[in-house]
């Protein structure tokens, strides 16, 4: 079992270092991303184009060795051009399901939030449950199955908000940013991160994928770990800093990523600055008073560690 551990660690290490070379300077982005898919979640992209949110996306899959399913949501969207539709077929005299793009084991949600919020809702089922239904059928989704979505600020024109519902399913929610300054010296001398992309191959196959998320799963949590997060969200349900605090889906999700991050790390077990790492990460699933200070900064001063 340690030498397995070890396999794993290297594996990772391996991950990390292909991604690194695509996406120049962004190591802790990549590691948040990473500890997602590690642990079982789906991950929003909060940031302006052209800073490589889709080139993340598409890395992943090719790391992962994933099948890849981009799907581009736009204003005219239908629920149907997701999941997929039932035709009448003149031969059989049968309706036939024929499955939409969400039916991939990596879905790149391209500009989620220019599409309406009808067509937004497509993904509930799926994220959650990892099925979708459709005329009263029920179809199962490929196993892994994780969902990227990049939205643009909201304040741009054409923009509908993600509603509470949708947000909650997403476990990360993070930006990228522009890069350094060296970073961006090395993209202007030809090191085009798009070139890069289409040299990486797998690291890691779906099975290996499948035992690393068991061990992440198997990570150990103290009992004062534990106390420290029901401390934080105890906090942001009964603060009146927030409207609104962590869900119980949502708590589950932080312990997650908490216990994902700790992996990548090669700690043994979780401790209370795994928990502080993901947080910023998190914390979309919280809705904090109009003119309070900073939520993240609001819980970490006033939440103490056991």
């Amino acid at each position: 079992m340690q030498s397995q551990k070890l396999s794993h660690q290297k594996l990772v290490g391996q991950l990390i270092e292909s991604a690194n070379s695509v996406i120049l300077g962004k190591e802790s982005r990549i590691k948040l991303a990473m500890a997602t898919i590690f642990a079982n979640g789906h991950l929003l992209l909060n940031d302006l184009p052209g800073v490589g949110k889709t080139t993340l996306a598409n890395l992943l899959a090719k790391l992962f060795g994933l099948d890849f399913q981009r799907i581009q949501f736009t204003s005219d969207l239908l629920p149907a051009d997701i999941t997929g539709v039932s035709i009448f077929n003149q031969q059989t005299r049968e309706f036939e399901f024929h499955s939409g793009p969400i039916f991939g084991q990596m879905i790149l949600a391209d500009e989620i939030n220019r599409a309406t919020p009808k067509t937004q809702s497509a993904l509930l089922e799926a994220m959650e449950e990892r099925q979708v239904s459709v005329e009263r059928k029920t179809y199962i989704l490929p196993k892994p199955f994780f969902v990227i979505a990049t939205q643009n600020p909201n304040e741009q024109a054409g923009t509908f908000p993600l509603p509470e519902s949708q947000l909650d399913r997403f476990m990360t929610s993070m930006d990228i940013g522009y890069p350094d300054h060296s970073s961006e010296r090395l993209m202007l001398q030809n090191e085009n991160p798009r070139e890069k992309l289409g040299e990486i191959k797998p690291v890691v196959d779906i099975s290996t994928l499948h035992e690393i998320q068991q061990a992440v799963a198997n990570m150990h949590c103290s009992d004062a770990l534990l106390d420290y997060l029901q401390a934080i969200i105890h906090f942001t349900r009964n603060s009146d800093q927030f409207t609104s605090g962590y869900s119980p889906r949502a708590a589950m999700a932080l312990l997650a990523l908490a216990r994902s991050w700790s992996f990548i790390a090669g700690r043994k077990s979780v401790i209370p600055e795994d928990l502080q790492a993901v947080l910023p990460a998190t914390v979309h699933h919280l809705r904090a008073v109009a003119g309070k200070i900073n939520a993240l900064e609001d819980i970490l001063k006033r939440v103490a560690i056991p």
